[in-house]
């Protein structure tokens, strides 16, 4: 049943990222993009990385599609846009797909995944992140929070109406 459901997550991913590539509509796109990122937070739980699958959840489900969908809905004349399918250049990105996918595959097939036998407890994962971020990498940390600072500052300015 397992394997199962993991390739009904699987599909739902593919096919979810096909409407995002190939759809006409932007805030289809949206809606697609949010299946595709719930599909890869079921992936998260199938790893046993639980803490991973909620992060996956609330930063890009809660928060970037949001912004997305408030981007799209505050722009003007935005139900009228189109995306443009046209390209030139299909030939190209079908042979880096190609090319990409063989170099994966090549490094992926020939080995023998073994999973662990035990299971990490969801408090486990959590406080071995929550160690790492605040003993060995804690100054990567703060420069990250940091650059979002920054961040939120610079959008908080351009979106700010000029008097």
């Amino acid at each position: 049943m397992a394997d199962f459901i993991f390739w009904i997550i699987w599909a739902l991913i593919v096919a979810s990222a096909a409407l995002v590539a190939f759809g006409n509509n932007l805030i289809h796109s949206v809606f697609a993009l949010m299946g595709t990122f719930l599909g890869v937070a079921g992936i998260y739980i199938f790893l046993n990385a639980d803490f991973l699958a909620v992060t996956q959840i609330v930063v890009y489900v809660g928060g970037i599609l949001v912004l997305l969908v408030f981007g799209i809905m505050l722009t003007n004349q935005i139900s009228t846009a189109r995306i443009s399918q046209s390209s030139v250049q299909k030939g190209m990105g079908l042979a880096v797909v190609v090319g990409v996918a063989a170099v994966i595959l090549s490094a992926v097939l020939p080995h023998d995944w073994v999973g662990s036998t035990l299971p990490m407890a969801f408090s486990d994962t959590v406080t071995g992140i929550g160690n790492l971020l605040f003993t060995d990498y804690l100054i990567l940390f703060e420069i990250a929070s940091v650059l979002l600072l920054g961040a939120l500052i610079g959008a908080a300015t351009l979106a700010r109406k000029e008097q």
